[in-house]
């Protein structure tokens, strides 16, 4: 019985060992792929200004998709600003179609002021991909 024990203290003490020394082994890094696309909506009244999404697809082609302005003659155009949200919405779940995650959205906003009330809005929406 004796004997017995033995084995089996040493089986558990190389087995505890062993457990020990692989749960302090490193995860594995995981690299990924990083995608952006940026819209720049314009404040310019009249719809004079240029409001647009850029995006480079996978061949690094650029590719540009029209969105509305914020102003026309009579102020802010809400109708504008829901078409742009809708056309916005569509390419984030394009991007999320494909396997892409959101993971980082940063915006901007450029103004001349007092200088004829222009400027425009910039946000950039950060995706990655797990190689």
């Amino acid at each position: 019985m004796t004997n017995t024990i033995r084995v089996l203290a040493i089986t558990f003490s190389i087995a505890f060992f062993v457990m020990v020394g692989y749960s302090f082994k490193p995860a594995p890094e995981s690299t990924y792929t990083y995608r952006q696309f940026s819209t720049i909506e314009s404040v310019v009244p009249g719809g004079l200004g240029r409001s647009r999404i850029l995006a480079t697809d996978a061949s690094g082609t650029s590719v540009e998709k029209d969105l509305m302005n914020f102003y026309s003659f009579t102020g802010i155009n809400f109708g504008n600003v829901t078409n742009n949200d809708k056309l916005i919405v569509d390419k984030i779940n394009e991007y999320t179609a494909d396997g892409w995650e959101l993971c980082q959205v940063t915006s901007g906003v450029q103004s001349s002021g007092d200088k004829g009330g222009t400027g425009i809005f910039i946000t950039r929406y950060l995706f990655k991909k797990r190689n």
